[in-house]
């Protein structure tokens, strides 16, 4: 079953940490995110396959935005 990785706020993506393919644990930092010149790391919050990722550095983000999908 495929899960969703959301964002919770409004970002700019400083770092793509995992590629479609890769194993991931729960608590992997999949993309690191800057908001109010603070450094947000996205976790996994369950262990599974990275399906996708569907944000790239520079992109801004807005809260609700699907991030990568898992399997």
């Amino acid at each position: 079953m495929a899960e969703d990785v959301v964002a919770e706020i409004v970002a700019s993506v400083l770092e793509v940490r995992a590629t479609p393919g890769q194993q991931i644990e729960i608590g992997d930092t999949l993309v690191l995110l800057e908001s109010m010149k603070m450094e947000i790391p996205v976790l996994a919050e369950e262990s599974g396959t990275l399906a996708e990722v569907l944000v790239a550095v520079g992109d801004v983000i807005q809260a609700g935005d699907v991030i990568a999908i898992y399997e």
